[in-house]
């Protein structure tokens, strides 16, 4: 079966789902192909930054997204000693509209723009339906082939295929993109804790103790918790079992030590293999791959989700128009990834920053905190407080939404 769209997304996740509501406020008919059933998965992007909460109030989308379930962090603060702790980053001192992130499931957010996408006419969302294969045509990319969950085969073609399938991206990998990798010390163990009623947190908090660090974030009903070792000791740690697990956590997160019970087994903790990589060409003649599919982030800031949401409102402002026109060529692909390359350089560049200064000398038992001039300087400059906070909560380049696409709140 071959069904024709003017534009195909691969992968419905942040950048895809964006991107599709985007380009349908455009009227322009868009196909979003999601190989899963529902949104509902553990440990993704769940950090919904400054930048992306006023992108939804242009969409119009904010009231409906400011009802879902949610906490808030505004700050960023390191440990010091046992019982001090300094602030590195402070939203409250960012001058926007919304000085916090806010930590929403995401298949939360991902359901909000499905809906909001269901109500254009030229926007199909298709669950269950994997692409599995790119169509090729006189040398250029012509759409996908997809398989849906009952086996059924078929064939869409497509004036632009966009890939926001991810760090493993199918597309990219059959476009022959390779992307550069950077060196990452460290890899990431995801898992949850109970949060009990009254246990207030406005804070993302670090702790390091030992070679160990981790990183809690307070969620509704529970902690979510990144574990950060070295990179390739999970099958160690996994052989060492869960009572191990849980007497270092005790010990690296004292004030969670009486809750650490409630992991019953090493499957609870979910493995991470932290990939920092990036393509240096985001696209061939009819594809372009955008989110982690151009760019796999450090979980360090939170800032991936992000990042993918700003790719995709840059590729919808520049490719509306040609698309309108059925116009889509080489040139116009290459400037989205001039657009967004300096921003993403400069992220990288900071996580990579951080992994070698803070994280690693943790991790490897060298230090058991923050560098000693990064604690001086906040101690003695407060207000430095906001650089971190607008690395993280703004970043290099925002992107708003385009005229075409915003509306008033729903």
């Amino acid at each position: 079966m071959t069904e024709r769209t003017t534009c195909a997304v691969i992968g419905g996740g942040p950048a895809g789902m964006v991107l599709g509501l985007l380009l349908a406020r455009a009227g322009i008919e868009v196909t979003v192909l999601e190989k899963h059933e529902d949104f509902l998965r553990d440990f993704r992007g769940d950090t919904v930054h400054p930048t992306t909460l006023e992108l939804l109030d242009e969409l119009g989308l904010g009231e409906k997204f400011a009802e879902l379930p949610q906490s808030r962090l505004e700050e960023v603060a390191f440990p010091v000693g046992d019982d001090d702790r300094i602030v590195v980053g402070d939203l409250r001192r960012l001058k926007v509209r919304h000085p916090y992130i806010a930590m929403v499931p995401q298949w939360d957010l991902l359901n909000l723009l499905a809906e909001a996408g269901r109500k254009e006419p030229t926007f199909t969302l298709r669950m269950q339906t994997e692409a599995t294969e790119l169509v090729r045509d006189a040398g250029r990319v012509a759409g996908v082939r997809y398989r849906t969950a009952d086996g059924e085969a078929g064939e869409l073609r497509a004036d632009l295929t966009v890939a926001c399938d991810g760090r493993t991206s199918m597309a990219r990998a059959q476009a022959g993109l390779r992307p550069k990798e950077f060196r990452v010390p460290i890899d990431a163990w995801w898992f949850r804790l109970p949060r009990y009623e009254g246990e207030s947190a406005s804070a993302l908090s670090p702790s390091m103790r030992r070679g160990r660090f981790a990183i809690t974030i307070p969620r509704e009903g529970f902690f979510q918790i990144a574990y950060i070792a070295r990179k390739g000791v999970d099958a160690r740690m996994r052989a060492e079992g869960i009572e191990k697990f849980r007497n270092g956590l005790a010990e690296l997160v004292p004030r969670l030590g009486d809750r650490t019970d409630k992991l019953e087994s090493m499957d609870e903790i979910k493995h991470l293999d932290i990939r920092l990589n990036r393509l240096n060409r985001w696209h061939v003649d009819g594809l372009l791959c955008i989110g982690d599919a151009a760019h796999a982030m450090s979980p360090i800031g939170g800032v991936g989700i992000n990042l993918a949401v700003q790719d995709a409102v840059a590729a919808a402002t520049l490719l509306a128009e040609p698309l309108r026109g059925r116009t889509v060529g080489i040139s116009q692909l290459a400037k989205v990834r001039t657009r967004r390359l300096l921003p993403t350089i400069l992220v990288q560049s900071l996580q990579r920053l951080l992994h070698r200064v803070v994280v690693a000398p943790v991790v490897e038992g060298r230090r058991d905190g923050p560098p000693a001039p990064i604690v001086a300087l906040v101690r003695r400059f407060p207000t430095a407080s906001f650089i971190p906070a607008y690395l993280i909560g703004v970043g290099f380049r925002p992107e708003h939404a385009p005229e075409y696409a915003r509306r008033r709140p729903e």
